[in-house]
């Protein structure tokens, strides 16, 4: 209907419009009228309100994923950490739930659980700021990873963050978060030094090592509270430029690609520190009648990529070679995820993902794997014909160097993120359980051909049907501590709409 925009000299005009009995909110969930007069007046002189029918409003609620996606009754977009602490305060007062969005590109269905309330925007919480020392960045809760990245090179540093530009910084953090430079330094939660956190009741507090939730926070830290800035590890660059080559295949080649990247770094070694080694498969008329196998060899601190990685690939015969040079700030182009990329837009499209942690490929169940995903890409009549699937090799040394009870983040011991992405415009329930029944099918192949005893998924790609075991780990003990942290910092589960521990 309209934006409210808070600023000192329309507070009185603004607030007085909210108070209309027609924005009065009456179908929340039958608790009666809310009138939000009140909140805007505890707000920051830069904060925002917008109600439904505004453009502010439309832009915040759209979300990266249209499957399963939260519903919200007004968004505030605050300026300041009190404007958070307000906010929650608010909703409390008036028994609404709320959630806290950034990037929106979390797409698990447990969000759908969210119907009706606040969301907290934290984009205007996008501050930046390197300490003195040059050993830590302070970031704002709402800062995207790109502009991190950018800030932090400029002036001679970097961190790890997550690979894709337009996602926030925190939202993969405290789910863990891998990153091109997790080889070097670990995750990028391993990175937390300290945390701002306001908690279910509105109180602020600074979680440290020395606080019990600090644990938690570096892998299930979405169950915990609104982190509304956080003091992170930084580093001088190592190398500036960065080597790609691109090797593409006919899916015929499924096994012997496969065998050779387990022969050469998974079955009796590691991804060395210079390198990562991702792949897609996607369809591609142009290229096969199948869907092809990309292959992506990104090494640091070269030109060109070592022939001693890339000559066994030559070897199998692929159909296209592409090499490039560049910096560390070409990795998300290179790999199809910067900003420009379909992966960066907000199209309407269901993207739900089928995640699974594997320690190497079984190159039996990748074949079977293949041969599902071209049924579901190249018939004729398919909704999936844009789906991609995607093989996340990174160097993993400065993961395992970290002990696996350290932190929250229960996987340090696997050394693939799989994950089919099968994304389609969405039309209606019978489509949804399509793609539940495909992906499923897809990821239940993998993990019988993994040998493990438990599905091991990353929280952060998770569809939304897997359990806080498959989450945060099949461990008795890491369950009973993630409960217990959870009963004494959000007794009421006010921060249970993404993968809710219990």
């Amino acid at each position: 209907m309209f934006q409210l925009s808070l600023s000192l000299a329309a507070l009185v005009a603004c607030t007085a419009v909210v108070a209309r009995p027609d924005v009065s909110f009456s179908s929340l969930n039958g608790r009666g009228g809310v009138d939000f007069t009140q909140l805007a007046r505890n707000l920051s002189p830069s904060a925002h309100i917008y109600l439904p029918g505004s453009d502010g409003f439309n832009s915040l609620v759209g979300r990266w994923s249209n499957l399963s996606t939260p519903v919200a009754n007004v968004v505030v977009v605050p300026a300041t950490e009190n404007d958070v602490v307000q906010t929650v305060k608010f909703a409390n007062s008036k028994c609404l739930p709320f959630l806290t969005t950034n990037g929106v590109h979390g797409s698990i269905t447990t969000l759908g659980k969210m119907t009706n309330g606040i969301e907290i925007s934290l984009k205007q919480l996008n501050s930046i700021k390197i300490a003195k020392d040059g050993q830590t960045v302070t970031i704002g809760g709402g800062v995207m990873s790109k502009n991190v990245t950018d800030t932090l090179w400029a002036a001679g540093k970097q961190t790890v963050t997550g690979t894709c530009e337009c996602v926030s910084y925190l939202g993969p953090a405290l789910g863990g978060g891998h990153g091109w430079l997790q080889g070097h330094h670990g995750l990028v939660s391993d990175q937390f030094v300290s945390l701002r956190v306001v908690k279910a009741d509105g109180s602020i507090m600074t979680v440290d090592k020395n606080s019990s939730v600090f644990w938690a926070m570096k892998g299930a830290g979405h169950n915990f509270g609104i982190v509304t800035s956080v003091v992170s590890k930084i580093y001088d660059i190592q190398h500036r430029n960065y080597a790609l080559e691109t090797i593409i295949f006919s899916g015929d080649k499924v096994e012997a690609v496969y065998e050779l990247a387990n022969q050469m770094w998974l079955t009796n070694g590691t991804i060395p520190t210079d390198l990562n080694n991702w792949s897609y498969w996607f369809f591609d008329p142009t290229l096969d009648t199948k869907p092809v196998i990309a292959m992506y060899l990104i090494q640091e601190g070269v030109d060109a990529v070592d022939p001693a990685y890339t000559q066994p690939f030559h070897n199998l015969g692929p159909i296209v070679v592409q090499p490039a040079s560049g910096t560390y700030l070409d990795l998300a182009k290179w790999t199809g995820i910067s900003l420009s990329d379909t992966p960066c837009q907000i199209t309407g499209n269901a993207n739900p993902r089928f995640p699974i942690y594997l320690k190497s490929y079984n190159t039996t169940a990748q074949r079977q794997v293949y041969d599902l995903f071209t049924q579901a890409t190249t018939n004729a009549s398919t909704p999936f014909s844009n789906a991609l699937f995607m093989f996340e090799g990174y160097s993993t040394q400065g993961v395992k160097a970290i002990s696996d009870g350290a932190t929250a983040y229960a996987y340090r011991s696997d050394n693939l993120l799989v994950a089919p992405l099968l994304t389609y415009k969405p039309n209606g329930k019978a489509l949804d359980d399509q793609a539940f029944k495909l992906g499923n099918q897809i990821r239940q192949v993998l993990y019988e051909g993994s040998g493990q005893t438990s599905l091991n998924t990353y929280v952060n790609y998770a569809y939304g049907d897997e359990t806080p075991k498959a989450w945060y780990g099949a461990d008795q003990w890491r369950q009973d501590r993630l409960r217990s942290l959870k009963k004494n910092y959000d007794p009421k589960g006010s921060f249970s709409f993404y993968a809710p521990i219990a």
